[in-house]
């Protein structure tokens, strides 16, 4: 009977001593939904306000002609590289905008997008709009899960802090406010482990719930399956947390990895519902090249118990691992990937403050004894996604570990469990800079680098791709040349989905003719200026930076 009075304990939020401010906010229960509704607001308003200035992204295009097929076709052709749920969700605004359809295109999934958005007779911002609000929703309510488990670890006032660092942090909101796959899988990730730590009480009830997320991680993006093992372990041990004091060690050990196969069986169900959903036939012909994968790869991919459209999607992305992709951090363009490229560009892209907290957090989870059960949720859940990701080829942004914001937002607003005074005074000190960094980048989330680093100006100096440049102001720069260099020549260079002629911009690609011929205006995206090589390096050495737009385009005169 001690020993479950002990384990019971062990699961209770700290009680209002233990969490300073906690006790008064309780005392006044409509301030914490308040403060709680004010902190969404802003997210809101923020990623919506991002969302309608922004032209497509590279990958936007792509999801959204993926999302119309859907729609239109029932079919899975496009895009296998990625599972259908997230486009799935992308579709939702899709469907809402109704855009005109062109079912007899019958070109690649880049052009697919292009297509839809700037050949088939729509408004591509009022289009793309509408694609972004189902993310942008999702990404509110992953906000309500993040407040939620910071609460039950910690009290109230830990809820809030977590979810003012989740709700300011540029990343959340440069990508929330995106029809992409990023922010749906981690926040489809981090939801699974709250169910899953939750479940440390009512395994029957939050187990499979915690499958049913998992499953929506998996079927949003397939990096998500390096978060597999782990949440198949905490599955077991939140069984095994919930066992009776009367209950055999062999019972509750079958009962343990009972608990593990519904998450596997739930996740897989979902996976098979996401492709269903598109082609309850699951009609299956790639319509690109489809690496063959050797080793323990192939070994991997064929034990996998899911559709062979994911299966192929399995072995398309592990093709793109096998390219020498191109990599730049610190003003260094290098080929090939680099362990500790994503650690740095956290570095640079994450808030002072919120650094801090983090760091100060995992201390806390780890060395507050009635928080130390938390720790696998928090701490795992985030290592073994992120090392994953640290070890892939792609080093192009922290947007492939958007989840580490999500996760230690939760785990740094465990610092107010601390039994110190001085506690409550310091998090909001660091809450409040995290909140002015933020807003002083406003609108410009995208490009963002903490003060250390210089600030979202700079930023181009120390990454490239979707840290800074991803295409998305290619209509800020239409409005730039109208309004301070109407009638100039112009010679672009850009990097983007987006068709610059849409917009009203008139140019030329200057890497097409000889130098000498280039006089006016040089426009060239900063991810291309970081990779520049040969004639274009040669042109922007011999031009004069005039203008920057959206901290992602410089202008140099010619």
């Amino acid at each position: 009977m001690m020993a479950r009075e002990r384990h019971t304990v062990l699961e209770r939020p700290l009680p209002p001593v233990a969490v300073g401010g906690s006790a008064r906010l309780a005392d006044r229960r409509w301030l914490v939904p308040m403060l709680v509704f004010v902190l969404l607001a802003q997210l809101a308003v923020a990623m919506v306000t991002t969302a309608v200035r922004q032209t497509p992204t590279i990958d936007e295009p792509v999801y959204v002609g993926t999302a119309a097929v859907y729609l239109h076709e029932r079919s899975l052709r496009y895009n296998p590289e990625h599972p259908p749920l997230g486009k799935l969700v992308v579709g939702v605004g899709v469907a809402l905008a109704d855009p005109r359809y062109d079912a007899s295109f019958s070109g690649d999934q880049g052009g697919l997008g292009r297509h839809l958005l700037y050949e088939s007779g729509n408004d591509p911002w009022r289009l793309m709009l509408f694609a972004r609000l189902p993310v942008i929703v999702l990404t509110l309510l992953f906000g309500l899960v993040v407040f939620a488990f910071a609460r039950e670890l910690a009290g109230a006032a830990a809820g809030l802090a977590a979810l003012a660092l989740y709700s300011f942090s540029p990343d959340v909101v440069a990508h929330g406010s995106l029809a992409t796959l990023d922010v749906p899988a981690a926040g489809f990730l981090l939801t699974s482990v709250w169910l899953l730590w939750r479940a440390r009480r009512r395994p029957q009830l939050f187990v499979p719930l915690a499958g049913v997320a998992l499953g929506a991680a998996l079927a949003t993006k397939m990096s998500a399956l390096s978060a597999l093992p782990v949440l198949l372990t905490l599955a077991a041990l939140s069984v095994w947390s919930a066992r009776s004091p009367s209950e055999s060690r062999r019972r509750v050990l079958a009962r343990a990895a009972a608990g593990a196969g519904v998450v596997a069986v739930a996740a897989v169900a979902v996976v098979w519902v996401s492709y269903l959903v598109v082609d309850p036939r699951l009609r299956w012909t790639p319509q690109q090249h489809v690496p063959v994968v050797h080793g323990l790869r192939a070994l991997f991919v064929d034990l996998m118990p899911f559709p062979e459209a994911y299966r192929d999607g399995m072995r398309i992305q592990f093709g793109f691992e096998n390219h020498p992709w191109q990599g730049f951090l610190f003003g260094r363009l290098y080929t090939g990937s680099l362990w500790y490229y994503l650690p740095a560009a956290l570095l640079v892209k994450t808030p002072l403050g919120m650094l801090a907290l983090w760091a100060a957090g995992v201390v806390v989870v780890v060395a507050v004894r009635r928080l130390r059960p938390a720790a696998p949720y928090l701490l795992a859940s985030t290592a073994a996604p992120a090392a994953a990701a640290m070890l892939g080829s792609r080093d192009f942004g922290t947007r492939y570990v958007v989840f580490v914001p999500m996760f230690l937002a939760v785990t740094a607003g465990c610092v107010l469990a601390v039994r110190w005074r001085w506690a409550p005074a310091v998090t909001g000190v660091l809450v409040l800079w995290v909140a002015v960094s933020s807003v002083r980048t406003f609108p410009y989330y995208l490009p963002y680098s903490n003060e250390a680093f210089g600030g979202p100006a700079r930023t181009h100096l120390h990454l490239h791709d979707s840290n800074v440049d991803w295409g998305q102001d290619l209509g800020r720069l239409a409005d730039r040349l109208r309004e301070r260099y109407p009638g100039e020549r112009v010679w672009l260079v850009y990097k983007g989905s987006g068709v610059p002629s849409y917009y009203g911009i008139e140019s030329s690609d200057p890497r097409t003719v000889p130098a000498a011929r280039v006089r006016g205006l040089l426009v060239v995206s900063d991810s291309s200026v970081a990779k520049a090589t040969g004639r274009l390096a040669e042109l922007i050495d011999s031009s004069r930076p005039v203008d920057t737009v959206g901290h992602s385009i410089t202008v140099y005169r010619r």
